[in-house]
């Protein structure tokens, strides 16, 4: 565990490209939700949009915008400790915010009638439904985290730029796929029921708390960094994500809502009406 790999950084006009892409794709992101949210309310100002949901979302982007710009994303090229902080900030605590944002109901609020319907079907279609099972999301958010620390998967993509950005990729669309099972309150194919939903979890802060003792512990891990940078990175691990996953329990507690007849009423109505309310 010594040495940290480094990173090359390309400009453009100046700029490192590894702070202006993330920094128009953030722009992109805020922009679109605020544009659609805004319509939202000028074409319904009885449903309107809930300012509660833009707040979760506009907190996820800033939360993401953390993670990925200065002065955590050079700190995290050379320091285990700042990767470490990075991925909470991109994979747990940024897709909390955006998944409460509820970002598929506010582009169902805003396509045309026949648009909204092939959304809502791909919503309800079987491979999506196998991907929002809850073991399947518990595997890409968490099981990765073993083959990412325990192998050498992350002395490889630390040395690679282009690996580097598919780890982002993959940490972010991991962890809202897994805020969006456990608590999201989009439409979902199959959404399993609270008491399921928490055993996931509790298996998600148990894997984590695992992991990163194994790590403090200097065992079996295969991270290319000193010692007590490695140390450290496995104290943010367990403290910072056991806060996150606490925030996911509240948020699955307060979004959660008695649905009486929920089993004569189907899924496919819910989805075709494409305004549902928003508290």
């Amino acid at each position: 565990m010594s040495g940290h790999p480094a990173h090359h950084h390309q400009e453009t006009g100046g700029l490192p490209l590894e702070i202006l892409l993330p920094a128009v794709f953030l722009v992109l992101l805020t922009c679109g939700y605020v544009l659609l949210a805004d319509r939202a309310r000028r074409r319904n100002a009885q449903a309107g949009w809930s300012r509660w949901r833009t707040g979760w979302f506009l907190a996820g982007c800033a939360l993401l915008a953390a993670g990925l710009l200065p002065p955590i994303a050079p700190w995290a090229h050379g320091d285990f400790q700042g990767h470490m902080l990075q991925h909470l900030l991109i994979g747990m605590y940024a897709p909390l915010g955006l998944v409460l944002g509820a970002p598929v109901t506010l582009l169902l609020r805003n396509l045309p009638t026949d648009q909204g319907r092939r959304l809502s079907g791909l919503v309800q279609s079987g491979p999506l439904h196998a991907l929002a099972n809850p073991v399947t999301a518990l595997l890409l958010s968490v099981g990765t985290l073993g083959l990412l620390y325990f192998t050498p998967l992350y002395n490889t993509v630390a040395a690679n730029t282009g690996l580097h950005w598919l780890l982002h990729a993959h940490f972010l669309l991991a962890g809202c796929l897994f805020a969006y099972v456990i608590a999201g309150p989009d439409p979902a194919p199959a959404r399993p029921s609270v008491p399921v939903r928490l055993v996931v979890l509790g298996m998600a802060i148990a894997a984590h708390a695992v992991i990163s003792q194994l790590m403090y512990g200097g065992f079996g891990i295969n991270i290319h960094a000193p010692v007590d940078q490695v140390q450290g990175g496995a104290q943010i691990m367990y403290y910072g994500g056991d806060i996150a996953e606490l925030l996911l329990a509240v948020a699955l507690v307060a979004t959660w809502r008695p649905q009486p007849g929920s089993r004569r009423a189907s899924r496919p109505t819910a989805l075709r009406e494409a305004r549902p309310a928003v508290p």
